[in-house]
């Protein structure tokens, strides 16, 4: 086996990682979080609703009692009864049901977004082996997952413990009150105490999901050679890299050499820069740089020049100029117009002359 597959997982996990790894499912996320919002928001729901489902409700049952003496109940219209009732069951709770699934949907998108991978619902093998459902169910993530439990059923226990007991003194005053005082104030106990389990559930819910974040983060780590494996299938070998980006500028010089012998003048420094211009007064508004070079290049760009009898001229601020501040196969900048076209003229004298 490698060295580098005992590296430590040090390094934190590249953009294409977690990229592949929301592909396939894998977010952190908490159930926990999901479970406290959906039971925290129904309750509110339920409580904003509540009065209003509970009215329709006694309204409902008021038109039914009242009506029974001249109700007749057929074959033919039970299903009318039926779709009726279902109807007006879903009207009731359908605030409530709306609330809940905004809510579900929200824990899920404030957690990770959404997302849609096939591979969670993929048959595996190791979901139904009985050595990996053991090697499971005593790892050390069942006995956190069975750690949390417990402290959550403690927690909720002392909470309603409490809650119930702020109201102990109410109790005996119960015996003189009607039954509807007696009901509406055992809803109130049970929402108070819905409401504080609720709010205890979402907070060990954030902390189960800052636990969830740090563990889906630790898992994603790579090793130093995992991230360069990972930069050589993204970016590419440096080597490879390197090398065709060194052919490339081979045969960017090759070509910027080839017009060498075109152009109608190189202008030297004399030693350390050449920059060789050429200019069509029918087909260009400028002079053109088609070729320039320093110290190795120079010589060459000299030397294709001194062999093709292209005309060389010394001019050391100009050719510094040049060099700095053209590029291949750009015209002249317009301040340098005056000292380029003396150098041209000149180069055409000799040229008439014949020398």
């Amino acid at each position: 086996m490698p060295e580098e597959s005992f590296q430590d997982k040090t390094e934190q996990a590249t953009p294409r990682k977690r990229r592949e790894a929301r592909e396939k499912g894998n977010i952190p996320r908490s159930m926990e979080v999901n479970s406290a919002v959906v039971l925290l928001m129904g309750m509110i729901a339920i409580r904003l609703f509540g009065g209003s489902l509970y009215s329709k409700l006694m309204d409902s049952m008021r038109w039914i009692f009242s009506r029974l003496s001249i109700i007749e109940i057929t074959t033919d219209n039970i299903p009318g009864y039926v779709l009726a009732g279902l109807k007006f069951a879903g009207l009731m709770i359908a605030p409530i049901v709306l609330t809940v699934m905004v809510a579900g949907l929200s824990a899920n998108l404030i957690q990770g977004g959404l997302v849609f991978a096939g591979e969670p619902i993929k048959p595996k093998f190791s979901k139904i082996s009985p050595a990996k459902g053991l090697k499971r169910m005593f790892s050390l993530r069942s006995l956190i997952e069975a750690a949390k439990g417990v402290l959550k059923i403690i927690i909720i226990g002392i909470v309603g413990y409490l809650t119930i007991k702020s109201e102990l003194n109410q109790y005996p005053y119960l015996f003189d009150k009607d039954v509807p005082e007696i009901v509406a104030f055992l809803g109130q106990v049970s929402f108070k105490l819905v409401i504080r389990t609720s709010l205890v559930l979402l907070i060990l819910a954030i902390f189960d999901y800052a636990y969830q974040k740090f563990e889906f983060e630790k898992k994603l780590k790579m090793t130093k050679q995992e991230v360069k494996e990972e930069f050589k299938r993204t970016e590419g070998d440096p080597l490879i890299k390197s090398r065709i980006k060194s052919i490339q500028r081979e045969r960017a010089r090759q070509r910027m050499l080839s017009e060498v012998p075109r152009a109608d003048v190189v202008i030297t420094n004399p030693t350390h820069l050449a920059v060789a211009l050429k200019y069509e007064s029918k087909k260009m508004g400028a002079p053109v740089v088609v070729a320039k070079g320093a110290r190795l290049i120079a010589e060459r760009i000299k030397k294709i020049a001194h062999d093709h009898e292209v005309p060389i001229v010394e001019n050391k601020p100009l050719a510094r100029i040049l060099y700095r501040s053209t590029e291949i196969g750009s015209q002249i900048p317009f301040e340098l117009y005056k000292a380029v076209a003396e150098i041209l003229a000149y180069v055409y004298r000799l040229k008439r002359k014949g020398v």
